[in-house]
C-alpha cells in the first residue's frame, strides 16, 4: 500500500504542478527579479500547493492511523495557509512567525509531540520538565525557517528536502518507526515530482508555501521517534539536516559579526558563496546535494557507532564543517580562526 501511495503522490505532483503554474499566473502569485535574486524573469511561486496536494493524495490514500497523524496534518494545513498568504500578499515577518508558531503548537498540544527527556552519556537521564513544550516548538519553528533560508536556487530546497526525507525514512526504518517511514516516503515522492519542473532552469518556484511546508514536515518527522532517547540518538536528526542547519547557524554568526539584525536578508548563504567561487547554477545545486547526501550517510554511520565512535565522528564532522565554512567565506570573508591557527602552527 505504501508503494501505491508513493506512486500516487509522485504522479499527482507531476500532473498538479503545470496546473499550479497556470493558476499562479492567473492570480498574480509571481516572483519578480531583483538585486537579491538570481532569476531574471517573472516566475510563478506557489509550487508548494502542488507539493502539498500531491502529499495529501498519497497521505489520505494510505490513511495512517498513528496518534500523531491528525495533528501533523492540521499543523501542515496551517503552515500551507501561512506560506500561501506570504506568497500572495507578502505578509510581515511577525505574521509569518505567528503562523509557524500556531502550527507548531497544534502539533505539540493536539498531536502530542514533545521532547520529554534525554539520556546523557555518562550522566544518565535529564528531564526537560516544563521546558519540553517550548524546546519542541523551538525545534519545529527553527527547522521550518532553515529550509526556507536555503530556498535560493532552482531545485535547491526541493532536492535537499528530498534527500533529508529519504535519510529520515532510512533511519526510521532502522528504528521500526513505520509511520515516519511512510509519511517521509510519500512527501519525498511529492517533492521529487515537483523537482521535474523546479530544477534549473526552473518553470516554477515552491515559494514560502512549499519551503515552509517542507521545513515544517521535516522538523516534525525528524523528531518523531527521538522524543525520549539518548543524547547520541538526538543528534541524528541534526546531522541529517546538516546543510540547512549549518547555513542558518553561520548566517546568524555572520550577521552578529556584521552587527546586522538576525533576520536581515543578504547574499552570503551557502549557495551564494559557491556561486561567487565560480561554480555554475547547476553545479552549485549539485554540490549542495552531495553535501546533503554526505550528512545523510554520516547519520546512518553515527547511529551504528559506539558512544566513543560517535563522539569522534562528531568532532571530525565539526572540524570539516568549520574548514569548509572558512574556505568559502560562509561566516564572512575575514572569518578564518581555524585557518589562521593552522598558518601560525605552520610558521
Amino acid at each position: 500500500m505504501l508503494f501505491l501511495a508513493m506512486a500516487a503522490a509522485f504522479v499527482a505532483s507531476i500532473i498538479l504542478t503545470p496546473l499550479v503554474i497556470k493558476f499562479a499566473f492567473r492570480i498574480g502569485a509571481v516572483d519578480h527579479p531583483n538585486y537579491r535574486k538570481v532569476h531574471a524573469s517573472v516566475m510563478p511561486r506557489i509550487g508548494g500547493v502542488a507539493i502539498f496536494g500531491a502529499f495529501a493524495i498519497g497521505y489520505l490514500l494510505l490513511r495512517p492511523s498513528d496518534e500523531h497523524a491528525i495533528g501533523i496534518l492540521a499543523g501542515a494545513i496551517i503552515i500551507i495557509v501561512t506560506g500561501f498568504l506570504d506568497d500572495m500578499l507578502e505578509i510581515t515577518a511577525k505574521a509569518k512567525a505567528f503562523g509557524q508558531l500556531i502550527a507548531a503548537v497544534v502539533v505539540v498540544i493536539w498531536g502530542g509531540l514533545q521532547i520529554d527527556f534525554i539520556n546523557l552519556p555518562f550522566f544518565g537521564p535529564f528531564d526537560f520538565g516544563y521546558l519540553s513544550i517550548p524546546i519542541t516548538i523551538l525545534w519545529i519553528v527553527g527547522i521550518t525557517n532553515a529550509i526556507n533560508l536555503i530556498d535560493g536556487l532552482d531545485g535547491l530546497a526541493a532536492g535537499v528536502s528530498t534527500i533529508a526525507l529519504i535519510s529520515i525514512a532510512v533511519m526510521a526504518m532502522i528504528m521500526g518507526e513505520m509511520f515516519v517511514v511512510a509519511t517521509a516516503a510519500i512527501l519525498a515522492a511529492s517533492a521529487l515530482g515537483f523537482l521535474f519542473y523546479n530544477f534549473h532552469p526552473a518553470k516554477i518556484f515552491m515559494g514560502d508555501t512549499g519551503a515552509l511546508f517542507l521545513g515544517f514536515m521535516i522538523s516534525v518527522l525528524a523528531l518523531l521517534g527521538y522524543k525520549n532517547v539518548t543524547m547520541i540518538s538526538l543528534v541524528i536528526p541534526i546531522i541529517i539536516l546538516g546543510v540547512p542547519i549549518s547555513d542558518t547557524f553561520f548566517a546568524i554568526i555572520r550577521r552578529v559579526r556584521m552587527k546586522q539584525p538576525i533576520s536581515a536578508p543578504d547574499k552570503s548563504h551557502l549557495h551564494h558563496c559557491l556561486l561567487r567561487a565560480g561554480f555554475s547554477h547547476r553545479q552549485t545545486v549539485l554540490i549542495i546535494y552531495g553535501l546533503a547526501i554526505l550528512f545523510g550517510v554520516a547519520a546512518v554511520l553515527f547511529s551504528q557507532a559506539t558512544v566513543w565512535g560517535a563522539i569522534v565522528l562528531i568532532l571530525v564532522m565539526l572540524l570539516a564543517i568549520e574548514l569548509f565554512v572558512e574556505i568559502i567565506g560562509l561566516a564572512g570573508t575575514n572569518y578564518r580562526p581555524l585557518l589562521n591557527l593552522v598558518r601560525m602552527i605552520g610558521k
